[in-house]
């Protein structure tokens, strides 16, 4: 992979009932966009000129290459840390989940469960507690257009990286522009398009523990004004762990429209069917014995994670002239969750043993999101103003679990959520050298829990359920920023920045609060301050050597950070941590050198590396304790040989440092290190592909739960894959 700076038992699974959607798809304001259009040309890359040369023209088109090359000039002038990922050279590795696309991303930690798509990862510290909760902390979104639910929350689905072409990680306040308001940053996955797309292609994939990886492509573009493509994609996986199936379904369209030479109009749909098992975490004792073992808990309350997904978008984009334009969209996403997570607790208080506490998860989630971005280029300044809004609404309730059957509810719960965003950006090009690029943000937001409930037969007893409770509150912050970026020369640069944080609760945080006995007590924003400084850049050398780097150092000072702490299993408090420390140093660098004059063949290394700083600051029950769940560092690598036939081999590796499971500081996770090895051939229709991973069949822990101090009888470990071999095909015409 290059980073370029440049009671519904019956469902589990069971693919899901047919799709059925049908929505007005076109903006109201699309009839007043008409206009003669601009030159164009493919592949430029604006902004760096000095102040006294016209800018040229914008990039106006769908073409993909040209929004391609239009993000990868963006992160050029970004002062911070921002990577491209070019997602159509993932399609010679296996790449199962979003923690494989994460790989080489300096800066996110990502880690899944058990080999599925339960995903843990950070950004710069955030969600350092909730490892299985809301994975709040990093804002998604596709083609600009959220993923993310409007209270911050990522608990219902993953996306899927092989759906995009490319994705832009912004880590920290550099996701400003996307108007994200998240410690960790934002991610924007941008699909392909028919446009320079194949007509057709097809992949195959599969490997140990009955992995299967299928997906097939197709698209046209039928005439100058319309295009289409599909995307249909499968995944079957029976695990490494006991009680670890998975069984994926999804569809990717879009389809454009040439309204005029101006206006743009395209359409996304997609759906998307996960069931997963869940395996469930293992004592130190219990890891030791059988890493692969599921927890009785999970096989007793059979233990899943399962989701239906149906999501609509549109996009229009008006080119006004060669110097602005007006992007407007909106997206409809429906969740369906189905979520038996906590085995039956059962205790006698008298009158025969009875469960007191289980816990099974059914609700549906809805999503609209709506935003609006204008671009103005005006003499040596480039301007961004831009607007988000978001409203989300989670309807269901808990129940206990009868071995992953519905039982009783046990409270009634609707969840709302509204957030705006509201920011304006300027890239003033002072000089060739100097580009000043202040920025600023508004955020409002509103949370609501409504917690009913609900007598049951257990409360004559004794139980462990939540009460009623219904906290509401709204936030608004201002978030300034200020950026600087010296041009060494034209493909390196220098950059700092200082950037204001602001991070409403999400819906998930209050609802932990309640159930902790918190009544309607509210949580507080999380704010902070961020100060940057970096480099990036590339130099060749010759005709066949290069060497790429991008290297971020930043410290940032929290107020109010919310963490969820553990009691006991199946319950957890969200609090405000008065002040925390977030620093840390990230790096990626590559290159190719060549091994003959005429550049035959080649080594082409990559390195990724992350130094992660993250503790309380004189925290009164704390300390300076360190933050739990990241590691102290890692490093992730390859150094790949090439024959210009297409041919590559070559090593890959993994270095973890230690991670603590609690807050207390107790509970040490050991660091690891891993050997795997990449092999494959490509030309321009086929790519084949082989990759083994732990080849050394290192026994380590990918992932764990986080406590309030733990000790070696909690269940909090989940073990990472052993000794594994993946491969693949892939045709394209």
């Amino acid at each position: 992979m290059k980073l370029k700076r440049s009671n519904r038992p019956t469902r589990v699974l069971q693919l899901g009932r047919p799709l059925l959607i049908s929505l007005l798809l076109f903006n109201s304001s699309v009839a007043v966009m008409a206009k003669e259009p601009p030159t164009v040309k493919a592949k430029q890359k604006v902004l760096k000129e000095p102040s006294n040369i016209e800018l040229k023209p914008m990039v106006v088109t769908e073409n993909d290459d040209r929004k391609l090359a239009a993000a990868s000039a963006e992160v050029d002038l970004s002062p911070g840390g921002v990577s491209l990922v070019d997602i159509n050279e993932l399609h010679d590795r296996n790449i199962s989940s979003i923690a494989d696309f994460f790989r080489y991303v300096p800066g996110v930690w990502a880690a899944s469960q058990s080999g599925n798509d339960e995903v843990f990862f950070s950004s710069r510290g955030s969600n350092l507690d909730s490892t299985n909760f809301d994975q709040n902390g990093v804002k998604l979104l596709q083609d600009g257009l959220p993923v993310t639910a409007a209270d911050g929350n990522n608990h219902n689905r993953m996306i899927d990286p092989l759906a995009a072409s490319f994705a832009t990680v912004a880590r920290g306040g550099n996701a400003l522009k996307y108007g994200a308001s998240t410690l960790g940053g934002a991610v924007d996955f941008t699909s392909p398009t028919a446009d320079n797309s194949p007509a057709m292609r097809l992949s195959l994939g599969g490997g140990s523990f009955g992995q299967f990886l299928g997906r097939g492509t197709v698209s046209r573009v039928f005439n100058d004004s319309f295009d289409g493509l599909l995307t249909v994609e499968g995944k079957e996986w029976e695990g490494y762990r006991a009680h670890n199936k998975q069984d994926r379904f999804g569809l990717y369209s879009n389809f454009g429209w040439q309204l005029s030479d101006s206006v743009v109009n395209r359409t996304f749909v997609s759906y998307i069917k996960n069931n997963q098992q869940l395996p469930g975490q293992l004592t130190r004792a219990q890891f030791d014995a059988d890493p692969n073992q599921a927890s009785a808990q999970a096989i007793g309350g059979n233990y899943q994670l399962n989701t239906e997904t149906e999501r609509v978008a549109n996009k229009t984009t008006w080119t006004i002239d060669d110097n602005s334009s007006l992007e407007v969209g909106f997206s409809f996403e429906n969740q369906q969750l189905y979520h038996p997570i906590v085995d039956k607790v059962m205790l006698d208080f008298g009158g025969g043993p009875l469960d007191r506490f289980s816990l099974l998860v059914d609700s549906n989630q809805q999503d609209w999101g709506t935003s609006a971005r204008y671009n103005l280029r005006l003499d040596n300044h480039a301007l961004l103003l831009g607007v988000n809004y978001g409203t989300n609404s989670d309807k269901g309730g808990n129940y206990t679990n009868n071995g992953g059957i519905r039982g009783a509810m046990t409270n009634q719960i609707t969840k709302k959520a509204d957030n705006i965003e509201i920011f304006a950006q300027d890239h003033w090009h002072i000089t060739d050298k100097w580009t000043l690029t202040p920025a600023l943000q508004g955020v409002f937001a509103h949370r609501e829990v409504d917690n009913v409930r609900l007598a049951i037969p257990q409360d004559a007893y004794f139980n462990f359920y939540p009460q009623g409770s219904h906290p509401s509150t709204d936030y608004a912050g201002i978030n300034p920023s200020l950026g600087l970026m010296y041009n060494v020369s034209k493909n390196a640069s220098l950059y700092t920045n200082v950037s204001r944080l602001y991070e409403p609760p999400t819906n998930y945080n209050l609802a932990d609060n309640i159930t902790a006995g918190a009544g309607n007590t509210t949580l507080k924003a999380m704010e902070g301050t961020s100060v940057e400084i970096g480099t990036r850049g590339n130099q060749n050398f010759g005709n066949s050597n290069s060497v790429m780097w991008d290297l971020s150092l930043y410290y940032a000072w929290l107020n109010k950070e919310i963490l969820s702490v553990s009691p006991r299993p199946g319950t957890s408090l969200s609090t405000n941590i008065d002040n925390t420390l977030h620093a840390g140093v990230e790096g990626l660098i590559g290159g190719k050198f060549a091994l003959d004059s005429n550049g035959t063949h080649s080594i082409e290394p990559m390195l990724s590396f992350t130094s992660n700083h993250f503790k309380f600051d004189n925290d009164r029950t704390y300390g300076n304790n360190a933050l739990p769940a990241a590691p102290d560092y890692f490093l992730r690598g390859e150094a790949l040989y090439r024959h210009v036939s297409g041919i590559f081999i070559g090593p890959t590796f993994d270095v973890v440092g230690k991670r603590w499971g609690d807050f207390a500081n107790t509970y040490k996770i050991d660091s690891y290190s891993l050997l795997g090895m990449r092999t494959g051939w490509s030309n321009d229709h086929y790519k084949v592909f082989l990759e083994g991973r732990n080849l050394l069949d290192t026994q380590y822990v990918a992932s764990h739960n986080v406590m309030d101090r733990a000790t070696a009888n909690d269940a909090m470990l989940n073990a990472g894959a052993p000794l594994s071999f993946y491969g693949g095909i892939e045709i394209s015409y």
